[in-house]
């Protein structure tokens, strides 16, 4: 089974997208989900309290600033905006695929456990994400 889940993002920071993957997966397999973009990735996260999603935007902000920061005056990819080569670098660190285990039409997540899109650019965007179901 495939499937392509969209994705609307408004900035950066991290987007919940397991109700919509729970609610396709059939049976019993192994889920990979893949994101078709180089400047956002993919996470299993805690979805229970919120500052933990802003701690994390917020540490890999500070991780890898915008071009106009002064630390970020080696880039030379930078006419794509403040934003651009530092999202590939989030993207680069971060993964872009993830695998989880499904049994009996269930997602086997952990109880604070939540799949995320981690957006790493300041504009909005349409995210693409493939899921696979291996039976």
């Amino acid at each position: 089974m495939q499937t392509t889940f969209t994705l609307s993002t408004e900035g950066p920071g991290l987007y919940e997208f397991t109700r919509d993957v729970a609610g396709w997966v059939r049976g019993t397999g192994l889920l990979t989900l893949f994101i078709r973009h180089s400047s956002a990735s993919l996470l299993v996260q805690e979805n229970a309290d919120p500052e933990v999603r802003a701690d994390l935007a917020a540490f890999f902000h500070r991780l890898v600033p915008p071009t106009t920061d002064a630390s970020m005056s080696y880039l030379t990819h930078t006419y794509e905006g403040p934003d651009d080569m530092p999202g590939h670098i989030k993207a680069a660190l971060l993964p872009v695929s993830v695998s989880i285990p499904v049994s009996d039409g269930t997602l086997a997540l952990g109880t604070w456990q939540g799949i995320y899109l981690f957006e790493h650019r300041t504009v909005p965007h349409r995210r693409q994400v493939v899921a696979h179901l291996s039976r």
